[in-house]
């Protein structure tokens, strides 16, 4: 089962990091031009925070399942020394958490403003930590402490 949700974690990073720079982006082109709250970015925060939600249900999955995890969970904090058993045990899934409440919470914020440029100012700062965050705990492969490749097939 972690081999085949790996492909999945990988497509649904970067489905997530495109929806929320899109949410971001047309928040930011809703305050400047003061637009109205459109159907489409309704759509766009909505399906963000679905990405989201589905993305951290395959990762929970994956955090249980992982081999570094699990011999972390066996060996316990001594372990927290090595750059891989740090990242993925505590920093990764910690931050992850953290960024899609963050998105939760902006959605829904912006779900429930009165104003359209509240709407979009709810969205941009909600879904900008969260990015922030996701763009800290993502493996990248530029990343000197720990990588992974921009997509992963198995």
């Amino acid at each position: 089962m972690y081999q085949t949700l790996i492909p999945f974690h990988s497509i649904f990073r970067w489905l997530l990091v495109t929806s929320l720079a899109y949410a971001i982006i047309k928040s930011i082109i809703g305050l400047t031009a003061k637009s109205p709250y459109s159907k489409l970015d309704n759509i766009v925060r909505s399906a963000t925070s679905a990405i989201s939600h589905i993305q951290l249900i395959i990762g929970f999955i994956l955090y249980f399942k992982s081999p570094i995890v699990s011999y972390f969970r066996e060996k316990g904090s001594e372990t927290l020394r090595y750059t891989d058993i740090a990242f993925f045990s505590v920093f990764h899934i910690a931050f992850m958490v953290i960024a899609i409440l963050l998105i939760t919470i902006g959605a829904a914020k912006a779900k429930r403003a009165t104003t359209d440029y509240d709407k979009h100012n709810q969205t941009f700062w909600w879904f900008g930590f969260a990015a922030l965050l996701i763009f800290l705990a993502i493996p990248w492969p530029f990343n000197p402490y720990v990588s992974r490749p921009y997509f992963r097939f198995f």
